[in-house]
């Protein structure tokens, strides 16, 4: 017989914290409107659970204060089980969590849970109260275990949603400034444009971070992911040698990387550790694998990956360079805004080993990222590159090159290739 006792928690504590957490939750200040807030208003009205995942600090919280504020009225709980308080709660704590709510606020339809990940089994009670009627929205930092959890025993009951970093336009929402005409502008404002993408670059998307510049928000964040989410969760023995390689990929975004010469490199044992550990940085949003376009699934795993980061201001503060790398930061700007839009991103490679940045087949797609296009020699390279895989990929019907300030149009045979700067680029996708 098991004779050991549960903590559990104790019923005042849980008055008390649930009490708190609403009355800050409902003085919350609301923040820049994110840009899928109007997306959301057909999953809120639906059945489904609506589940919104994103990096730490992303701003998952301040989106579902939104959410409440625009569509739910008074009509909701809300409950955070990041906080400390609630550290020992369990899947049998959730009927005493129930009982509490109504004692304290009355019946309501909606559930707001952030971060629910933390406590194990969550999805029986929503499950089983999802059934009854009642609406679920609910946040977390872990896309691996979310997808778990929803896959056990809420197949076909939830819809997914992930939360970015700012985009660039809701980075101008943020510092107030009026998004000018993007047809008719001005030399004025194509610089002042051109001014605020290189500032986006270097500050990033990551709201805590934009409000407190004088705070090492980057630096707390990305320790917490490696310690907290990561190293703590998994229980890691070598918690040096993830350390080493995030601060690899950090420091090497929007390259090629191999899984065999990162094991090598930073002599992590086995390639089997190498792959657990990038599992780990992609499901906490620190990290994506981007995979070469081919029709061979097998082919696909194999070859090397492009690896982007969540956020340029996060690489800019954790990672190192030891040269200018706007091009590189560009390209992961790029990456991240299809990224919003699209789930399959690839690059692409010509049977002459020309690359190609960015493939989306469903949309036949061809996108080169290039600071600088000024020279003959980097057109040409450019160009020759999306020239060769347009003429690969017959469904291919859209080129770019997206350049730091250049816009104009180029014709190669029957090939029309526009550059665009990447202040117009982000704004219009």
């Amino acid at each position: 017989m098991n004779n050991q006792i549960k903590t559990k928690i104790a019923p005042n504590l849980l008055a008390s914290t649930l009490k708190e957490q609403y009355e800050s939750f409902e003085t919350r200040n609301l923040g820049v409107p994110r840009e899928v807030l109007e997306e959301l208003k057909t999953a809120i009205n639906a059945p489904p659970v609506l589940v919104i995942t994103g990096l730490r600090r992303v701003g998952k919280s301040t989106l579902l204060a939104q959410i409440a504020n625009r569509y739910l009225k008074d009509n909701y709980y809300f409950v955070n089980f990041e906080d400390e308080r609630l550290l020992n709660f369990q899947v049998s704590d959730f009927d005493l969590l129930h009982e509490t709510l109504i004692s304290l606020f009355g019946e309501k339809k909606a559930f707001l849970f952030d971060e629910i990940q933390n406590v194990p089994g969550w999805e029986r009670f929503v499950r089983r109260l999802h059934d009854q009627g009642y609406k679920f929205i609910v946040t977390g930092s872990n896309a691996s275990l979310l997808s778990q959890e929803l896959g056990t025993r809420l197949t076909g009951r939830s819809i997914r949603v992930e939360l970015f970093p700012f985009s660039f336009q809701e980075y101008l929402n943020f510092k107030n400034i009026k998004t000018p005409n993007l047809n008719v502008l001005t030399t004025k404002q194509r610089g002042n444009l051109r001014k605020l993408a290189n500032e986006y670059l270097s500050y990033g998307g990551i709201p805590d971070a934009l409000k407190y510049p004088e705070l090492e928000v980057h630096k707390t964040l990305y320790d917490d992911i490696l310690y907290r989410d990561i190293a703590t969760r998994y229980k890691l023995d070598n918690v040096r040698g993830l350390k080493e390689l995030s601060f690899y990929l950090l420091s090497n975004t929007a390259n090629l990387v191999s899984f065999n010469k990162l094991k090598d490199l930073l002599k992590l044992g086995s390639v089997n550790t190498v792959i657990n550990y990038i599992d780990y940085l992609e499901n906490s949003w620190l990290f994506f694998m981007v995979n070469k376009y081919t029709y061979s699934i097998k082919k696909q795993q194999i070859a090397a990956k492009k690896i982007y980061s969540i956020d340029t201001g996060l690489t800019q503060s954790v990672g190192f360079s030891f040269s200018e790398n706007k091009g590189k930061l560009m390209e992961n700007a790029v990456f991240l805004q299809l990224r919003r839009k699209h789930s399959d991103v690839y690059y692409y490679k010509t049977t002459q080993d020309y690359e190609v940045d960015f493939y989306l087949p469903k949309e036949g797609s061809l996108i080169q990222v290039a600071q600088h296009f000024d020279t003959a020699e980097t057109r040409d390279r450019e160009l020759r590159a999306l020239v060769k895989a347009a003429n690969e990929q017959q469904k291919a019907s859209h080129f770019i090159v997206v350049t730091e300030s250049e816009k104009n149009e180029f014709e190669q045979g029957k090939i029309k290739i526009q550059t665009v700067p990447l202040y117009e680029w982000l704004l219009k996708t």
